[in-house]
């Protein structure tokens, strides 16, 4: 399957036969928030070939275990059987979840024994307190990604349809700038701190802020340019001195690779603010993750009544 193809995703009781006990497929989990896709069609965004994993550590990026993975437009989880998770991830599908439509029909409807077969088949727990989704069993359809495979792996983006050339080179030409740059000065928007403060303004969805200027958000941060373990990537600041909207307010996401729910203070979405990947892994990444703000880098707006 390639971007552009249109897909259906299958019948609940084709998906069960391909899922193990726990309701995975090579590590993989097919989970309760996905049911609700089968028999709808969908354009396929893009094939994933390696992907960011949040954390730190010598690498976040990694590849992918099987070349059969892909994304569909804009389906993310909802988080509804996972406690109200807010992070919101692009859902991964193993192309037997999927097959190529033939037509403009959509199945929709199936019966109901099936659906709660497929559901009763489905984890979201692995032990009290863990939750079991695909962000907990990152590390399941994931391999180490060797840095010798890095350039491979951009051109088989672009033989894929991943994405052209020209934005390839485009991505990877942003990468060498802020590596050279971390090198010869040190961690974007690095700040002072070794105990990072922390602000609220009680900020609520829809609400206008403006980004605070640069110089005030680095003396929020350490010297990794984090502050209470939220990095400020260097893409951040081109929001910098610019008002925009607040998506939603964040208050806890399941930890990739770990299945902890995190409590989150103090942080939002803004509304097109997604994570600049190309900024800090070689060649970019398809997982679309938003990006975090707290609210210590924002200010509401002078004009506002708020």
């Amino acid at each position: 399957m390639r971007p552009g193809d249109i897909v259906e995703v299958r019948p609940p009781d084709e998906i069960l036969a391909t899922l193990d006990a726990n309701g995975t497929l090579h590590g993989l989990p097919f989970m309760p928030e996905m049911v609700e896709f089968c028999g709808k069609r969908f354009r396929v965004s893009r094939r994933v070939l390696k992907t960011c994993m949040s954390g730190s550590g010598p690498s976040t990026m990694k590849g992918i275990d099987r070349d059969d993975v892909v994304i569909l437009d804009n389906l993310r989880c909802s988080g509804a059987s996972h406690d109200g998770c807010q992070k919101q991830c692009m859902i991964f599908w193993r192309e037997a979840w999927l097959r190529k439509s033939q037509d403009d029909r959509q199945s929709g409807q199936f019966d109901p024994e099936g659906v709660q077969r497929l559901r009763t088949r489905l984890k979201t727990l692995a032990r009290p307190q863990t939750y079991f989704c695909q962000a907990s069993e990152f590390l399941q359809f994931t391999k180490p990604f060797a840095r010798s495979k890095r350039f491979v792996t951009c051109f088989d983006d672009v033989r894929y349809g991943n994405c052209t050339a020209t934005r390839m080179l485009h991505r990877i030409g942003i990468w060498l700038f802020w590596r050279l740059r971390k090198i010869v000065m040190g961690e974007y928007a690095r700040g002072p701190n070794t105990k990072t403060p922390s602000g609220t303004l009680k900020l609520v969805e829809g609400e206008s802020v403006q980004v605070k200027a640069l110089q005030e958000i680095v003396l929020t941060t350490n010297e990794r340019a984090h502050n209470r373990g939220l990095y400020f990537s260097p893409d951040m600041a081109l929001l910098c001195g610019r008002e925009a909207r607040v998506k939603t307010h964040l208050d806890k996401i399941i930890v990739d690779g770990t299945g902890e729910m995190r409590q989150l203070k103090d942080t939002v979405y803004l509304e097109g603010s997604m994570c600049g990947c190309a900024h800090v892994a070689f060649g970019g990444c398809p997982r679309g993750e938003f990006a975090y703000w707290r609210e210590i880098w924002l200010r509401r707006p002078a004009n506002s009544s708020g």
